[in-house]
This record gives structure tokens, C-alpha cells and sequence, in this order.
């Protein structure tokens, strides 16, 4: 499974709403347009799959999603530019699996907390963060906004 064949999966896993990766790679064993256009030559099992998802392409799926802000940023219209660079920040926790060691909460539940920073104008998430679940927004704040832009 390389990078793009990665990707397919995960966009179609959302598009489709699979519940799980597990669910995933069945339809893309047993679906013909999944096995033809979106799994990988020869199939993958789950187990690769999940290592293949665990282990790799974090720094291809940054890349991809700082690129696809910048496009976005130049074809969506901007509804209040006249208030300034307005930029929403939030901090959502996210449920984690019990193997995700480092996403420690509380006892017995492992949550990650998404830190966002949300270009208003452009309606359009532009940064993303991740850190365990009791991890604050205050640090990630600089590192959000770029000079001259409104926290809102």
C-alpha cells in the first residue's frame, strides 16, 4: 500500500462512513468499485492495513492538508475581511483506543485532544494539533495564529 493508495482509503472510509477499519477493508475486499478503484493492487489485510495507518504518512498527510487550506483559502470567498484576519481557536477531546498509550485522560479512558485554529472568514480549518486529552490550548495559541490575526 503506498501513500496514495493511503489516502484514497481514508477519504473513502469518511465519504462512506465505515465504522470501522475493520469494516473498511471488508468492503474493500468485497465491493467491485472499491476493490477496482479505491483498495490497493492485490488487496490488504487488516493487519497491514492498521499497521500502514498507525506508522506511516502523518508528515504526507500534513503536507496534503496544508496545501488543500492554501487552495481553498485562494478560491472561497471571504465573508468578513473587513473585521480582519479573524481566526477561531478550540480544543476538542477525541475518543482514542485503549492502545493509544499516550493519550492518557483519566484512569480507564485514553481521549486526544484536536487543537484547532479555524480560518473564519474562509469558513475552513487551517491548523490541527494533536496532544493527550488533558493537554491546554494555551500553548498551541502562538503557534496558531500568525502575526496580525484575531483570536475570536
Amino acid at each position: 500500500m503506498n501513500f496514495e493508495d493511503q489516502l484514497h482509503a481514508l477519504i473513502f472510509f469518511h465519504l462512506q462512513e465505515h465504522e470501522s477499519a475493520r469494516d473498511l477493508v471488508q468492503y474493500l475486499e468485497e465491493d467491485d468499485f472499491a476493490k477496482e478503484c479505491i483498495a490497493p493492487d492485490g488487496g490488504i489485510s487488516r493487519s497491514s492495513f492498521s499497521e500502514v495507518i498507525n506508522f506511516r504518512g502523518l508528515e504526507q498527510l500534513q503536507y496534503v492538508f496544508q496545501e488543500l487550506c492554501k487552495k481553498a483559502q485562494g478560491v472561497l470567498p471571504s465573508q468578513y475581511s473587513d473585521l480582519g484576519d479573524l481566526v477561531s481557536i478550540d480544543g476538542s477531546l477525541i475518543d482514542a483506543v485503549l492502545s493509544m498509550y499516550w493519550a492518557d485522560y483519566r484512569k480507564g479512558a485514553k481521549k486526544a485532544k484536536g487543537h484547532f485554529g479555524f480560518d473564519v472568514n474562509h469558513k475552513i480549518p487551517m491548523k490541527i494539533y494533536l496532544t493527550k486529552g488533558n493537554g491546554a490550548e494555551r500553548p498551541f495559541v502562538s503557534s496558531i495564529l500568525l502575526e496580525g490575526q484575531i483570536k475570536g
